[in-house]
């Protein structure tokens, strides 16, 4: 930022501020409400919270209603969600139900209509973008996102802000509406060097490599703030086949440099079952890869991690990044491989400069924090 975040609280905002966090960002949003406080008390305000309580009570029936403890009126307000927590669950007639994205959601609107219109601004992070992975049409299908976007603006929305987008022009469905879509690559490259021995950002030791297509603008950047080669997989699939709704991969074939000797980072934005990732790692190391680490945004390991267990032992998998945007269960926190991305502090600069309507340009493009990173652990020249 081009301010210090205590000099933002000297300034006049848009309205006073106020934070809903959905039971799904409870943790999450206990430490973004640290910070707004800390900075706030730097600048000589008395704050105790931001925080605004708020729940959605379910009968025995699965209806549910939204419910906000405390005024929010004239209030610049944030509500943060996460959709892909599924650790959340609720009675429905007698069975103990895991809340889908598709209730998180449903959850969502119906803060909003709590509000009762009476909030100065509402404002949505959710980093997770509901149905976004549903991201084209082919053929009848529907799209989710699209529509819940424009739905959201229906209700009043302002802004949303997301964090990293399966892919960032579902935006184009809600072009009046403020949409921010957030890549926390510093916070992944300062994670790294903390915690890795003998991590250097160097040509001759260290390249990224992107897992396909899809991914290339991502590692792209990486590639290129760090001045080292990249290299890609692309996903050879099986058009005449269609499995659990898509076309099967086939084989992943890479093209580029060697990797000989170098540590590999890889990016995506979700690691799912974690299949495809662990492939592209074989593959590499085939190729006489170095360390090879991968990162997600959200990493969520829906077909457990037993098979991350066994590369890690036999030396494929090197080490994973994951951010703390989504749920993760405890055996994963636990993992020795699993290292976590703390972008708390990020998402809080967001609500601050939008709450005091400053420029974020400076937020969105980390370049110059990157350069002094590398400065920092002297992979650049003063």
């Amino acid at each position: 930022m081009t301010a210090s975040s205590e000099n933002l609280f000297t300034t006049t905002p848009t309205a006073p501020l106020g934070i809903i966090a959905m039971n799904s960002v409870t943790e999450l949003g206990g430490m973004i409400n640290s910070y707004l406080v800390d900075w706030a008390r730097a600048a000589g305000h008395d704050v105790d919270t931001f925080l605004i309580e708020a729940e959605c009570p379910r009968f025995s029936s699965g209806d549910a209603k939204g419910l906000i403890k405390s005024t929010v009126r004239g209030k610049d307000l944030f509500i943060i969600v996460d959709v892909g927590n599924y650790n959340i669950k609720y009675n429905y007639f007698g069975n103990i139900n895991s809340m889908s994205p598709d209730d998180h959601y449903q959850d969502l609107k119906r803060i909003i209509q709590a509000a009762s219109g009476k909030a100065h601004r509402v404002n949505v992070i959710m980093p997770i973008l509901y149905g976004g992975r549903q991201h084209r049409r082919s053929y009848r299908e529907s799209l989710d996102c699209a529509c819940a976007l424009q739905e959201l603006e229906a209700m009043g929305v302002t802004n949303i802000v997301t964090f990293d987008a399966h892919d960032p022009r579902m935006q184009n469905a809600v072009p009046l509406m403020g949409f921010d879509n957030v890549m926390p690559t510093y916070q992944v490259l300062k994670t790294l060097l903390r915690e890795v021995k003998g991590i250097q950002y160097t040509k001759d030791k260290f390249m990224i490599v992107s897992p396909d297509e899809g991914a290339l603008n991502r590692n792209m950047y990486y590639a290129s703030v760090l001045g080292v080669d990249m290299g890609m997989f692309y996903k050879r699939r099986d058009y005449s086949t269609v499995v659990n709704g898509r076309n099967p991969i086939v084989a992943h074939e890479y093209l580029g440099n060697p990797v000989e000797g170098k540590d590999i980072f890889v990016a995506d934005d979700i690691i799912s079952s974690g299949e495809s990732m662990l492939d592209l790692a074989y593959s590499l190391k085939e190729k006489k890869a170095g360390r090879i680490f991968t990162y997600a945004t959200y990493a969520i390991f829906t077909n457990g991690l037993e098979s991350f267990d066994k590369a890690y032992k036999d030396g494929i998998i090197d080490g994973v990044l994951g951010t703390n945007l989504t749920y993760r269960t405890p055996e994963l926190l636990s993992r020795e491989w699993f290292h976590e991305v703390d972008v708390s502090k990020y998402i809080s600069y967001f609500i601050e400069a939008i709450n005091h309507d400053v420029s974020i340009s400076s937020i969105l493009d980390p370049h110059a924090k990157i350069e002094a990173l590398l400065e920092k652990y002297g992979m650049r020249s003063k």
